[in-house]
């Protein structure tokens, strides 16, 4: 039985591929200007020593002339002066004029160095937050595989202790394994068909039902040996660890589809179990395969009532009800059709009564040796066949069924007990080999023409 793969144990490899961050000295752009005032001044005074200097070297240049200094000013030379006056005043004021509009164009052009360093910074951290987010999902991620990992090994752990329980000698013990098993499962969404396939592996086991396990016990074969006490209290511990895991499957096939802890849709095989009891009503088989193949059904009461199987096929081939009652009342198979191929009804009580075939239903090579089988009010849509069956013994009821499709008789075997389909309605007549003479054969009772 294989569990499902566990991660190894060399470390989870995560990479982080992030886009690279432009490299920057960290260094905001300074402006470095004089106070306005002072600014002006300079520039004043420079301008003047300019133009001081200009004139000293012009009349360098002329020979140092001498000037006459007239008695008087006349109107011509103090014009003169005032324009002199006003265009040095107006040169002076050009020079401020310049040294603003200089001061305002550095200041411009370190808004936009300024501007553009925080564009920088903002890009820069637009990528670190993007490596931060990758940093953080990668750590994420590797804490995921860490925790899947560990919670592997941890499922993997209780797999093996709730196995270890199971084999234990003591029943209170395999008790315990049996809702170990059934918890893990629960737990273990990708384990769980495995658990379930231990629990039906448990019921597959050799067992031999206590003389008390029903009203009616099976009689003692000639050539077993009575139990003694020990035996029988053994027994009857393990009839209750087997219960418990009928039970336990019967609760989860109970719950609805979308429940987290449903089983519905896993498999479930039964090939051989041994059934002296158990309880499956209302259970619903939708998504797997089921297989009750060479089931025993010897003694108690096996509920199958309302239960619906509509994953597939089902499959009772071989099985055998020699005692107790089951009962499939109410029950639906809709997934596929079901099979009772070589099916031994030889003792106790089968009730199909209400039951829905809509696939259609094989009781092919069947025996109806003793016991009981109602079908009253079953449904069957595409058609029963009961080729090669024998009726020997027993009682077969069907009041009130609907047999559409072909039912088919053929190679089938009357010599004794009871067989009623007189009100049984069937949409096709049923087909037979024939018999001789006139009548149908003694015990069998078909719907008047």
């Amino acid at each position: 039985m294989d569990l499902p793969a566990s991660q190894d144990s060399t470390p989870p490899e995560v990479r982080v591929t992030v886009g690279s961050i432009p490299a920057s000295d960290g260094r905001v752009p300074e402006l470095r200007l004089w106070g306005i005032r002072r600014s002006i001044a300079l520039a004043v005074a420079t301008a003047l020593l300019l133009v001081v200097g200009l004139i000293v070297t012009a009349l360098g240049f002329a020979g140092w002339p001498g000037l006459e200094r007239g008695a008087t000013v006349t109107a011509a030379t103090l014009f003169d002066l005032l324009k002199l006056v006003f265009a040095v005043v107006a040169g002076i004021g050009g020079v401020a004029a310049l040294v603003v509009a200089y001061r305002r164009q550095r200041v411009a052009e370190h808004t936009n160095a300024l501007a553009e360093f925080a564009h920088q910074l903002a890009h820069a951290a637009d990528l670190r937050a993007e490596v931060t987010k990758a940093l953080a999902e990668a750590a994420d991620e590797r804490a995921k595989i860490e925790t899947d990992r560990n919670g592997v090994r941890l499922f993997n752990e209780r797999f093996a202790n709730a196995s270890e329980q199971l084999g234990s000698e003591k029943a209170a013990v395999r008790l315990a394994g049996v809702y170990a098993m059934a918890g893990l499962a629960d737990d273990w969404r990708e384990g769980r068909q495995t658990c379930i396939d231990v629990l039906c592996a448990y019921l597959r086991m050799p067992y031999t039902p206590p003389a008390e396990a029903s009203d009616e016990a099976p009689a003692q074969a000639d050539d077993q040996l009575p139990m003694d006490a020990d035996t029988a209290q053994a027994a009857r511990e393990e009839r209750e660890v087997r219960h418990t895991v009928m039970r336990l499957i019967g609760r989860h096939l109970r719950l609805a589809e979308d429940d987290a802890t449903s089983w519905c849709s896993y498999d479930f095989d039964f090939t051989g179990v041994v059934f002296d009891g158990g309880n499956f009503s209302e259970a619903k088989f939708s998504g797997g395969e089921v297989s009750f193949v060479g089931a025993t059904f010897v003694a108690g009461k096996v509920f199958f009532d309302g239960a619906k199987f509509s994953g597939g096929a089902v499959y009772f081939d071989d099985a055998r009800f020699s005692g107790g009652r089951v009962f499939f009342d109410e029950a639906t198979f809709t997934g596929g059709p079901v099979f009772f191929i070589r099916v031994a009804f030889s003792g106790g009580w089968v009730s199909f009564s209400g039951a829905t075939f809509s696939e259609g239903a094989s009781f092919v090579g069947a025996t109806f040796s003793e016991g009981q089988v109602f079908l009253d009010g079953v449904t069957v849509d595409r058609g029963v066949f009961f080729d090669e069956a024998t009726f020997s013994g027993g009682r077969v009821f069907s009041a009130g069924a609907t047999f559409k499709g072909n039912t088919s008789f053929v190679r089938t075997t009357f010599s004794g007990g009871e067989v009623s389909f007189g009100s049984a309605t069937f949409e096709f007549p049923p087909t037979f080999d024939g018999w001789a003479g006139e009548h149908p054969p003694d015990g069998l009772l078909l719907p008047r023409a």
